[in-house]
């Protein structure tokens, strides 16, 4: 039997990130909510394991380390029955939106046999610090290394625009970055968690909230990736853009608008002023399916 399962973009609302500790990891505390847009994956059997890769951004994924790769990482991991498994790629790579702990999320959820829910979450808990919240694409507040996780406020579907320049923004070198502001004493930075309602009733209300939270990576980003740097101007600029914010450790800009009719009218603008841009309009919230 074949079946499929979503694998939505995640976006850290807000990620703020404390300096390196003697662990060799950033303390961390996120709202990541999920969008739904997203990739998609498919299971079909097979005599022996397998992984296809196609869609627009299956090109970028091409060569990829298989050891590397979150994907074949879980279907080795849940042990299941030979399948093969096929993505249709449709987020950009190295975006900052989570996309292969999100892939890995929904091959594990299509693979789980008779694992139950806590076994399964450890198995995606092991595969990185978004690994655990990618698996169910639940609205969370993530703490700790990201393994510590909590419900999200109740929110409305956000009106949002994503944003990629069609840049890579590698991570470890965002995180380097990061660690040279704070040896220099620039920017702001640590895990502290906002004071956040049980519930928001409505959209400009987690507006107002967040726009008083930050992304810690976003200045290091912005001057390891200039392309960030003019992501975020153009967006700023925009009217109809109530918060603009990276996501993760880039290069996907987030805006976030008061309604979703303002969120398509804002990406059919920045499409226009930059076709070459990756630039989609969506709610973030979850699950989606």
């Amino acid at each position: 039997m074949i079946r499929s399962a979503f694998a939505p973009a995640k976006v850290n609302l807000y990620l703020h990130v404390a300096p390196l500790q003697p662990d060799g990891f950033h303390p961390l505390s996120s709202w990541m909510a999920f969008a739904d847009v997203g990739d998609r994956m498919t299971a079909e059997p097979a005599a022996a394991p397998a992984l296809a890769v196609e869609g627009a951004f299956a090109p970028d994924l091409a060569g990829e380390d298989p050891a590397r790769n979150l994907v074949a990482r879980a279907a080795a991991l849940v042990g299941s029955p030979p399948v093969r498994l096929i993505l249709d790629k449709a987020l950009p790579v190295a975006a900052g939106l989570g996309g292969g702990s999100s892939d890995a999320g929904a091959a594990l959820r299509l693979l789980r046999g008779d694992l139950d829910d806590a076994a399964l979450e450890a198995v995606a808990a092991s595969l990185g610090s978004d690994g655990a919240p990618c698996l169910w694409g639940r609205p969370v507040i993530a703490e700790g290394r990201g393994e510590r996780l909590s419900p999200a406020p109740a929110c409305p579907p956000l009106p949002a625009v994503l944003v990629n320049p069609r840049v890579a923004c590698p991570t470890g070198a965002v995180y380097r970055a990061l660690d040279e502001d704070i040896a220099a004493g620039r920017g702001t930075c640590g895990d502290d968690r906002p004071d956040l309602p049980a519930r928001f009733d409505r959209v400009s209300d987690a507006i107002d909230l967040l726009s008083a939270c930050r992304n810690d990576l976003e200045a290091p980003a912005a001057r390891l990736v200039p392309a960030v740097a003019q992501t975020l101007a153009l967006l700023r600029g925009e009217p109809l853009a109530r918060l603009v914010r990276l996501s993760g450790s880039g290069a996907t800009v987030f805006a976030l608008c008061a309604d979703e009719e303002q969120a398509t009218a804002l990406a059919v603008r920045i499409a226009a002023l930059q076709p070459a841009w990756w630039v989609r309009p969506c709610r973030l919230g979850g699950p989606w399916e």
